[in-house]
């Protein structure tokens, strides 16, 4: 019998083995290629798909809301394609190159022009705020309590707004002032009428008067006084006045030497001529120095409305042109006297610091007064209580 080989069967089955092997590994790679091609055409399908997509978008401008709809990708696209323009200093709530989304809410918000006058210049402002104080606040520019501001401070702002803010400022000074003495007169029986003494002499006091001033841009606009502090009182000036009656001795005199006597005395007369007119006085007085006051506050320490403004020691109201300011000791209140290169004038009232030969002439304008200064070396003549006529 002859021996049967087992090498065929064995060689078909490990054949076939080897070629299913090999076709499995030659076309894994290829599905896997394919499934990832698949799945990137299917994805940008439906990425272009849902970009032509139509969308609703809400287009608010100004607070006025509208609901669009549209197939554009960017919000540049819609506002162009809605004609809707964005100036330089508007404010929208996406930017222009965001992809647009179904849903998606656009606000824009439209600048207003405000041209603000303050500090001295002129600047022109844009804001997307809707009110005055919110755009100061934005652009830094405070406002104090003082400070004036047109329009009002919480004013809603319109497309073009004119703002103006005044800058108050208060400042407060001292002024120290000083305080008129007052004189009074007290009857001596042991003095000749028309005599005077001087029992105690005068001193003037001095008070602090707080004033505040008010600037409005740099320029004073008001000036107001809060108050007054007496820093030292004035002293009275005390005026002894004679009430004693002078003693006449009667004479028996003849016609003849009475007419002798009044010649005697009317040839002792003194007479000046001024102005062409023939001026008797009863004294002369020479290096005489002058000065000058007015009414107001500087010369006497006295405002319009204060007790004894403006009246003199003897009763009258001043005037300018013809009262001064004399020592009664040289010159007698009531008495006329003529002033070389002056005039006229009448002594009215008397001063602490007018003693001697010193005579202060009134002027009704403080500055002049003030500027007045001394003028030394007049000749004045005392004429009397009556003052001579011109005519």
């Amino acid at each position: 019998m002859g021996e049967m080989s087992n090498q065929n069967p064995h060689e078909k089955r490990s054949s076939s083995m080897s070629f299913a092997l090999r076709w499995k590994h030659e076309n894994v790679r290829r599905i896997t290629y394919l499934a990832l091609f698949t799945l990137v055409v299917t994805t940008m399908f439906f990425m272009l798909l849902s970009g032509t997509q139509t969308k609703s978008v809400a287009l608010v401008v100004n607070g006025e809301e509208q609901v669009v709809k549209t197939k554009h990708q960017t919000v540049k696209q819609l506002l162009d394609e809605q004609d809707v323009k964005v100036g330089e200093y508007d404010r929208i709530s996406l930017a222009l190159d965001t992809k647009l989304k179904h849903g998606d809410r656009i606000a824009i918000e439209r600048a207003r022009t405000i041209e603000l006058t303050a500090d001295g210049k002129v600047q022109t402002l844009h804001t997307v705020e809707k009110t005055l104080d919110a755009a100061l606040t934005e652009f830094h520019i405070t406002v104090d309590q003082d400070d004036r501001i047109t329009p009002a401070i919480g004013t809603p702002l319109t497309e073009n707004n004119q703002v103006e803010i005044v800058r108050v400022t208060k400042e407060k000074k001292e002024i120290e002032v000083p305080i008129a003495f007052e004189t009074t007169t007290k009857q001596d029986a042991t003095l000749l009428k028309g005599k005077q003494q001087t029992l105690q002499e005068g001193k003037a006091g001095k008070k602090i008067v707080t004033k505040e001033q008010v600037y409005e841009n740099g320029v004073m606009v008001k000036e107001s006084v809060l108050g007054e502090t007496v820093a030292a009182q004035s002293v009275k000036k005390i005026v002894a006045v004679g009430t004693k009656n002078p003693v006449v001795v009667m004479a028996v005199k003849t016609e003849k030497k009475v007419t002798a006597a009044a010649k005697t005395e009317k040839a002792k007369a003194l007479t000046v001529t001024k102005g062409g007119v023939p001026i008797s006085y009863k004294k002369l007085l020479n290096n005489v120095t002058l000065t000058a006051y007015s009414a107001g506050v500087e010369s006497t320490g006295k405002n319009p409305g204060d007790s004894g403004y403006g009246i003199t020691r003897t009763g009258t109201k001043v005037t300018e042109g013809r009262t001064i300011s004399v020592d009664p000791n040289v010159i007698p209140l009531g008495w006329w006297v003529y002033i070389e290169g002056v005039g006229y004038r009448r002594a009215e009232d008397t001063g602490s610091a007018v003693k001697g030969n010193k005579i202060d002439v009134y002027y009704d304008s403080e500055s002049y007064a003030q500027q007045f200064g001394l003028k030394r070396g007049y000749t004045v003549y005392v004429i009397g209580p009556k003052k001579p006529s011109v005519e």
